[in-house]
């Protein structure tokens, strides 16, 4: 089972902060998540929504806002609004980095900084948004790729398929053993999002999931390891 910590460890430490991945890092997870934006001034920032009024003591879009008027803000416990670098830099190779293309147009800037760091063997990029996965594809064919879904259509297995990914990752209260079953008869994985109770955890495992991805990779790790 590969255990992945969502936003770092987000119910831990401020969520997508460098607190957080390496809190997920010392619990022992194999792989971390976190999601990217495109600053006024074009740099990828490490923040899950479209705006920091939720996860800092800032207000504002992601896409409004400089470099260094994001720097400014407290993303909690003093914790300062990473770089996709910076991220890079903390990790270095230990666990698999995912990430998530949340904002617009970050395809391109993302596979650029991978392939500027040569991690292309280290990183997958996923997002609800396909066609951002099609653009990756189109721009490096080496770098693995994950299809979001929350409630996954009846045709997740060949839509992904089609896109090109390895996996399908679906919000966990809607995996069941049959999309299990096809996804593997497809040569797909499963990643299961955010159970975050034991219960929820143990459900999912037991559903023969790849990976699970939870904000609480500490219950993760006690029940996988």
């Amino acid at each position: 089972m590969v255990i992945t910590g969502h936003r770092g460890a987000a119910k831990l430490e401020p969520e997508n902060t460098c607190l957080s991945i390496q809190k997920a890092i010392d619990l022992g997870v194999d792989q971390i998540e976190i999601d990217v934006h495109l600053t006024r001034d074009q740099h990828l920032v490490v923040i899950h929504d479209q705006t920091v009024d939720r996860t800092t003591d800032g207000w504002g879009a992601v896409s409004d806002l400089s470099l260094q008027e994001i720097k400014q803000l407290d993303a909690g416990k003093g914790e300062k609004i990473p770089t996709l670098q910076e991220v890079v830099d903390v990790i270095q190779g230990r666990v698999i980095l995912q990430i998530e293309l949340k904002g617009l147009a970050t395809a391109e800037p993302v596979v650029n900084l991978i392939e500027k760091n040569s991690i292309e063997s280290d990183v997958i990029l996923t997002s609800f948004v396909h066609d951002r996965l099609c653009k990756v594809r189109h721009l490096n064919s080496d770098i693995a790729l994950g299809a979001l879904w929350s409630t996954p259509p009846d045709d997740a297995c060949q839509q992904a398929l089609e896109i090109g990914v390895e996996a399908i990752h679906i919000q966990h209260q809607n995996i069941d053993v049959d999309l299990v079953r096809e996804a593997h008869l497809h040569g797909l994985k499963v990643r299961a999002w955010n159970p975050d109770t034991v219960p929820e955890i143990q459900q999912v495992i037991d559903l023969g999931v790849d990976a699970v991805g939870s904000n609480r990779p500490d219950l993760l790790v006690q029940l996988c390891r």
